[in-house]
């Protein structure tokens, strides 16, 4: 069996552990202790390692810049798509996966993969590329979440400035940008890992030894699927892994890039999971409107959360499925045609439910012309 295959069996074997762990961790406080022992310890020594091996240059310093611009060009545009899963436009559903679909969290869902099948090389790629999605799910969907609020409910408050302030922080403070910042530093100054004191290094090298099984069991162990409202969000998620496909392509080919790691990291990276940090804003208009009626809130948490239970699996298996590919995505022409197959993924509940809507419209018709013909006949007699 291929190396490659192999590797894939026992990454979905770890999610599958996961999977039956789910009845020991009843607790949602037990698998928040796992996610922060991933994102507070793991994940900032891997990208620490990551970073420090590698030289800096232009290019490198352009990454946080293009991820931004995916996380707009998916914010602006990807609305005009969003009616084809049946979510109405000015509801809180609307407004929720408008603020989470354009959110990224590699970190959980492709950094792990990255490393294992593309190496440190491409990871330290993917930490910077993600500087730039975290000012935007940070700050700038922040700011969004709070304005629809205020508009919502004509409320001015001038306490918007004193909460960015406290975001900002937020993002300054986090580990994963703390190590950045300092391994960008040492590698200015020409360090490299083996310049560093051995407990260190030791130190960090086994901490990021235990990242990719900590995040393949928290996925099997968080997820949840829910019957309500599962083919609108699988028809969401799955438009959106299509429109971030057919953006890659439409870029790889304009960029004219060549080299298939590039390709793949790029891909792997636009197709990462739906982010926390949106449903965090969420959460704090909720707090702001506890005694509001369901329909008449900002947001839908209920459905956040759903999105966000259903998009860590599905990125995970479409991450793994490309990176295992071998040299199938190799161009932008065949991103291309993914994006499509997963665009007509994401239609396809939209049409079925359409077609059941008139199948079930002609037969009322049928019923009806069929009494009244009933009614017709009993009367003339």
């Amino acid at each position: 069996m291929d190396y490659t295959l192999q590797k894939t069996f026992t990454f979905l074997l770890f999610i599958g552990i996961g999977l039956l762990l789910k009845y020991k961790f009843k607790s949602k406080e037990e698998l928040t202790g796992i996610k922060k022992i991933i994102l507070n310890l793991a994940l900032p020594a891997t990208i620490f390692i990551a970073l420090i091996g590698v030289k800096i240059d232009a290019a490198l310093l352009s990454l946080p810049i293009l991820a931004l611009g995916l996380n707009v060009v998916l914010f602006l545009l990807f609305p005009y798509l969003m009616p084809l899963t049946g979510i109405k436009k000015g509801t809180p559903e609307y407004r929720t996966a408008r603020l989470l679909v354009p959110s990224l969290a590699p970190g959980l869902s492709c950094f792990p993969f990255i490393l294992e099948f593309l190496g440190e090389e491409y990871l330290a790629k993917a930490a910077m590329a993600d500087l730039g999605n975290k000012v935007f799910v940070l700050i700038i969907l922040y700011l969004v979440a709070m304005n629809w609020y205020y508009s919502k409910r004509a409320i001015t408050n001038q306490s918007r400035a004193s909460k960015l302030k406290s975001l900002t922080m937020a993002m300054i403070s986090e580990p994963v940008n703390i190590f950045i910042v300092i391994a960008l530093i040492l590698v200015f100054f020409g360090f490299k890992m083996e310049s560093l004191p051995f407990i260190i290094s030791d130190t960090l090298t086994r901490l990021s030894v235990i990242m990719t099984p900590l995040v393949l069991l928290f996925i099997g162990l968080a997820v949840k699927i829910k019957k309500q409202q599962i083919f609108k969000i699988f028809s969401l998620l799955f438009l959106r892994a299509g429109f971030v496909s057919v953006v890659s392509g439409i870029f790889i080919i304009v960029a004219n890039i060549t080299i298939q790691k590039d390709i793949l990291v790029l891909l792997s990276f636009g197709l990462s999971a739906c982010s926390f940090w949106p449903f965090s804003h969420i959460a704090v208009v909720g707090s702001q409107e506890m005694d509001i009626r369901k329909k008449q809130k900002t947001f839908n948490a209920t459905f956040g959360v759903n999105i966000l239970a259903l998009s860590f699996p599905l990125s995970t298996i479409l991450i793994l499925g490309i990176l295992s590919s071998g040299a199938l995505f190799s161009n932008g022409y065949s991103v291309l045609l993914l994006g499509i197959t997963f665009s007509l993924l994401g239609i396809v509940p939209y049409l079925l439910k359409k077609v059941f809507k008139i199948r079930r419209k002609a037969y009322r018709q049928k019923s009806n012309w069929i009494i009244y013909r009933t009614s017709s006949t009993e009367t003339s007699r």
